[in-house]
């Protein structure tokens, strides 16, 4: 694996190298007591999975191992090894010339955006995706392309891959039609992730993506969870053969998996056995205001007064902590207001109608001091201080979460930039029963579902994703409002709050028994609990 946050040398090479424990069990399961495997390394880095096979004594008939850097191939080539053969040469052009076929691929592919690869390496692995029948996406990163070109290198007869990966494999979009590919490619898929960090000096969760092919027309998949990596040692490699859960293919993402099959099928089918709407149904969500810099426009009050900016500073939230409530009103502002908080946007007009008198002309001309002008956002627009598509929304919705994603009505009409996404109701439903209806173990379940999780224990939502949200709506669930509320702002913890607002809103207005609540309860204390963890 290779973090990539610029271009150096060395980071393009990589640095961090797979731990002797993954390397040991991959080739163990990957063997699994065969004495003729063919075996490729699409990307051998320092040769550990080189050196643990040949000090485990594996049998096996021959190992193509491939490496980009020439400084690192040549290490690999002074590993004393029978039947190997090194190519210095970059994986993807490897993988479109070569007519080889394997048993088993094994690997820590490199993690490297689509921005670092050269002209030639764009285009080989573009050509990966097109023989895959997958679109390549700019937004696409390398171990995406090292695992369907491995893919495609498999034998007609089956074979195994066995990949150290990031976690985001799980969730992230960009991986939605490599999540598709191998559940439809392989017959079994198991996973199997780690409670701590794997790779402790850096904030980045991987994963064993484990997968066969038999030519079978069966699809199952298994999650399992290690305390770290050293419990390998005492996994049973035989609980691998026969991954329990049936792969939906139309699920979007592989955290699904983390829970029990009854807890699946419970998911899959309480919408429609109990008539549960989703968000969207009663509201559009959209991302917040983009801004183009959020230092230059969002500002305290001390700034406003500075720069005499009164007739252009409008109310504004732009920071989970500025809300401690589900209603954020006009009393909630005006104390943010009054702190050091940033409680202002500035909305300047165009160049012809911004008044020359007051503090606008200077504030403006000390952002073009500070650059602001020629970011990436505000270098496009007519003028560059004219911030866009400044609308006031009924509701908004959390966009990275904490211990438990909120739904919070904006009866203050703030403005919020892209920290928040704004929620607007659609015709005939109500904003006071829409937000409480939100506040109950299946809505949040499903938001732990739908979302992705981030270093730090951080849940994400998008737009498309929040409006997936079950959302059991009743227009009397609004008279639950005001009690939520308080108990929320007076810091109240959130089970306390779920006690009340399971029986009312989905046992009494909706049907769920006391089994199917505390199903959707430990669901999402499952999911929460695991993401909240890896935060510590």
């Amino acid at each position: 694996m290779k973090l990539i946050t610029d271009a150096s040398a060395e980071k393009l090479r990589g640095g961090f190298y797979t731990p002797e424990p993954l390397a040991e069990f991959i080739l163990r399961w990957g063997i699994n007591g065969k004495a003729d495997c063919d075996i490729l390394e699409p990307s051998c880095g320092d040769g550990v999975f080189i050196e643990q096979l040949r000090d485990l004594k594996l049998k096996y008939n021959s190992i193509v191992a491939v490496e980009l850097d020439e400084t690192e191939a040549k290490k690999v080539e002074q590993i004393e090894l029978e039947s190997k053969l090194v190519i210095n040469d970059d994986f993807h052009a490897y993988c479109n010339n070569t007519l080889q076929r394997f048993d088993l691929i094994v690997g820590n592919p490199p993690y490297i955006r689509y921005q670092f690869f050269d002209r030639q390496q764009q285009i080989e692995a573009g050509d990966i995706f097109i023989k895959a029948g997958l679109t390549y996406s700019k937004l696409t990163n390398a171990w995406v392309s090292f695992v369907v070109g491995a893919s495609l290198l498999l034998k007609d007869s089956g074979g195994k891959i066995g990949f150290v990966l990031p976690a985001e494999i799980l969730q992230v979009s960009f991986a939605l039609q490599l999540r598709k590919f191998l559940a439809q490619f392989y017959n079994k898929i198991n996973i199997i992730s780690f409670e701590k960090l794997v790779f402790p000096n850096i904030q980045q969760e991987v994963v064993l993506l484990l997968c066969e092919k038999n030519l079978t027309k069966d699809h199952n998949i298994e999650h399992i969870e290690l305390k770290d990596a050293s419990d390998l040692k005492t996994l049973d490699i035989t609980r691998l053969k026969s991954p329990q859960k049936k792969v939906d293919f139309k699920t979007n993402k592989w955290t699904f998996y983390f829970l029990e099959q009854e807890e699946i099928s419970f998911l899959e089918n309480i919408a429609k056995r109990r008539n549960i709407p989703t968000l969207g149904k009663f509201a559009d969500v959209e991302v917040g205001i983009t801004t183009g810099s959020n230092h230059f426009f969002t500002v305290p009050l001390t700034t406003v007064e500075e720069y005499s900016l009164q007739d252009y500073a409008k109310p504004m939230v732009g920071r989970s902590v500025q809300v401690n409530s589900v209603v954020f009103t006009e009393q909630d502002w005006e104390k943010n207001k009054f702190s050091k908080a940033k409680a202002h946007l500035l909305t300047f007009p165009d160049k012809r109608n911004l008044n020359q008198k007051n503090g606008a002309v200077r504030y403006i001309a000390y952002g073009e001091s500070l650059g602001i002008h020629k970011g990436y956002k505000t270098g496009i627009r007519n003028d560059w201080f004219v911030v866009p598509s400044l609308k006031v929304s009924d509701a908004l919705f959390i966009r990275r979460n904490n211990l438990y994603p909120r739904l919070i009505i904006n009866q203050a009409g703030a403005y919020t930039t892209d920290t928040m996404h704004r929620v607007f109701m659609k015709q005939g439903n109500d904003i006071n029963a829409l937000t409480a209806s939100y506040y109950n173990s299946l809505s949040l379940a499903f938001t732990e579902v739908s979302g992705r999780s981030h270093g730090g224990g951080v849940l994400e939502l998008m737009p498309n994703e929040a409006e997936k949200i079950l959302l059991p709506y009743h227009p009397d669930n609004a008279q639950l409002l005001l009690q939520i509320d308080d108990l929320i702002r007076n810091k109240i913890d959130i089970e306390e709050v779920l006690k009340i607002t399971n029986q009312i809103i989905l046992k009494e207005r909706f049907g769920l028994t006391e089994s199917e609540i505390s199903l959707a309860h430990g669901i999402w204390r499952k999911l929460s609990s695991r993401r909240l963890n890896r935060g510590k």
